[in-house]
Order: C-alpha cells, then structure tokens, then sequence
C-alpha cells in the first residue's frame, strides 16, 4: 500500500501571489466561492502566518515517518474494512481550530499540522487539557477518531450509557487499528491520568450506579462526564484529580469487556446497541 501526500502547506506558502491562480486550480476545494483573491493574497504574506509555516517546516518537513505510520494504519483500517477507498492525504495549516484537527472525508484526509507543533509550543494559547493532545504522537488516533466519525458512528441514544458506550467504540477501534498505541495516546490522556483511571475503577462504577445515571436522558450528565473537560464532575473534592471524559473510559472498559466475551465482529459491534452490549459485556470493574 502506498500513501499519496500532498503537501498543500508548503505548495501554499512557497507560491508567489501571482501564480495564485494555479493553486486554485490544483486544490479547487480549498478555494471556496464568495472569497475575493485578495483574502488569500494577504495571507500568503501575513509575518505571522509565514511565521507559523515557518515553525511547521520546523518541525515536518521531513514527513515521512508520519506517512510510514499512515501506510501502517491504512493497512489495518483496508484490513477490517475492505471496501474502504484509501483517501488522498494532504497537509495544510489552518485556523488552529482544535475540534477539526483532522478532518475524513470520502476521499480525502485533511491534517492541520500547525495543531501538532508539541503542546509546550509558544503559539499556543490554550487551556492545559486541550493543548496536552497537540502532540506528533496525536495524529493517528485523531485519524482513527475521524474515520470513525465519518465512516462509522450511527445514530446514538441519548442516555448517558449510550453516549460512553459510543465513546468506547471509539476507543476500541483505536485498540484494533492501533495496536501498538498506549492506552494514554488512544484516550488522549497522560500515563498519571490513566493510572487515576485504573485505581479508581470500581469507585466510578459504584458511583454511576448509586445515582442511577446509565439510563438517564439528562444532557447535563454529558458536559460532566462525556465531553473534553479539565476534569470530571462528580461534584466531590476528588475532581480536581480526575481527567475529564472519564465516561468515555469506562465505556472503553465495556466494549473490551463486550468484545473479550463474545465472538463478535468489529462490524457486529458497530451495529450493536448500547444496552445490548452493556447486557451482553459481562462487564465487572476492577477493584
């Protein structure tokens, strides 16, 4: 298997102003309508964008140890989903938007190289937990994450169980197509916060379970427990020591659980419901 990677940063930035026209006609989906030459114009030649080009070709102009990794998990995902058309791959640097720093589409895969500059790098003016994932070591899980929200994920319930179960077959497809990846890495957690997670198993259970949340509807419970956060909310004075999606974890744990104790499919899991699963997962926490 061979990937294919355009570098439309480098095309973008190293072109003169008058040769725009040929990169439009080269990446035309990058160039939407209603956007006057001039917007481009300005930053080809914006110091502070030439700046961060600058800081990017720092850190990737030799791209070919992520591409190597690409061709690795492209393996895995042709593996598990035959009929997957392996997309075009290009790098650009966007907006610094940190919810789309991988974008999958039907064929083609967006990477914003400039939100994977190391998370102690000066341009960075970001809350803690969200800058910890500006990592090189990022890209491969957010690629998996962004096939798997592309490609995959179905219509989710809106009860709590719901949501973590659908997080943890995120995070399962991630133990599949990245084998080889940390559990740390796959969640986007430090080794300190999985270790947290690991010790205090069996206390999140109890908790869920005592305040009866699994089935609840209640969309506040998502922002507590579901969505990126500084930390969890369990409303006690240990949440200042908890990292935040810790709904996703324990969901994780019964989709391995799940899939440890019955001969299902990575297909099969994907169309499985929640409540089946979590029925089916045998799921027990450790103590």
């Amino acid at each position: 298997m061979e990937i294919k990677v355009e570098r439309f940063d480098k095309v973008f930035f190293e072109t003169e102003p008058k040769d725009l026209d040929k990169i439009k006609k080269e990446f035309p989906f990058f160039f939407p309508s209603g956007n006057e030459d001039v917007v481009w114009l300005n930053k080809m030649q914006d110091p502070l964008w030439k700046k961060l080009y600058t800081e990017v070709q720092e850190k990737y102009d030799d791209f070919e140890p992520v591409e190597s990794k690409l061709e690795v998990l492209f393996k895995h995902i042709k593996y598990y989903f035959p009929k997957t058309e392996i997309p075009k791959v290009i790098t650009v640097i966007s907006e610094m938007d940190y919810n789309n720093k991988v974008i999958y589409t039907d064929s083609l895969l967006i990477i914003s190289l400039e939100m994977y500059l190391g998370k102690e790098h000066k341009f960075y003016q970001f809350p803690k937990y969200i800058k910890q994932n500006f990592e090189e070591s990022q890209i491969m899980p957010d690629v998996v994450s962004s096939f798997y929200n592309q490609k995959v994920r179905a219509d989710i319930g809106k009860n709590l169980l719901s949501r973590m179960i659908d997080a943890g077959k995120e995070l399962y497809f991630k133990d599949v197509l990245l084998p080889d990846y940390s559990d740390a890495h796959k969640m986007g957690y430090t080794k300190e916060q999985i270790q947290w997670c690991n010790e205090n198993e069996s206390y999140m259970w109890r908790y869920f379970i005592e305040k009866e949340m699994l089935y609840s509807d209640d969309q506040k419970l998502m922002p507590r427990f579901i969505n990126p956060a500084p930390f969890s909310k369990f409303y006690l004075e240990i949440d200042n020591e908890t990292p935040g999606q810790i709904g996703g974890w324990i969901g994780w744990q019964i989709v391995r659980s799940y899939m440890k104790n019955n001969e299902v499919s990575l297909q099969q899991l994907v169309d499985s419901n929640a409540k089946e699963i979590f029925e089916k997962s045998k799921y027990k926490p450790k103590k």
